[in-house]
């Protein structure tokens, strides 16, 4: 009978999970800090379950208090803005040129974001880099 129970408490204790969910309203683009955060009991596929895995990072979309918050719905805080100058790179066979672009999109470290070529005026695609420039990929 004790086996039972024991099997039984492993096996409930195991299938309930902890999800994070915000103590307030998030717009997008708000920095996420430990105080906007809680956790509650409840399972949810796709969901954070770990509040150091959220602190530090941007809302994405709208984020609620009370519900938990999804993957796809946080990323890195943006390193650069709609319409900000920046460093264009592309590099291919020890070839590098570098200009100055307009970022058509804010972005993260590692978002793929569109900009414009001052001098060209065409538009490319690149990924936001840690110093805020974009590198872009043939």
């Amino acid at each position: 009978m004790m086996r039972a129970f024991l099997i039984f408490f492993l096996v409930s204790s195991a299938a309930s999970a902890d999800v994070v969910t915000p103590t307030r309203t998030l717009r997008p683009g708000s920095l996420i800090t430990v105080e906007d955060l809680s956790v509650k009991s409840g399972e949810q596929v796709g969901m954070f379950d770990r509040v150091s895995d959220v602190a530090g990072q941007e809302a994405r979309v709208a984020l609620y208090a009370g519900r938990a918050i999804p993957f796809a719905a946080i990323g890195p805080p943006a390193l650069i803005n709609r319409n900000q100058i920046v460093s264009v790179h592309f590099q291919t066979s020890g070839l590098r040129i570098s200009t100055e672009g307009r970022a058509l999109e804010r972005g993260g470290i590692g978002d793929r974001v569109r900009v414009m070529n001052l001098n060209s005026r065409a538009t490319l695609f690149g990924f936001v880099q840690a110093d805020g420039s974009i590198e872009v990929k043939q």
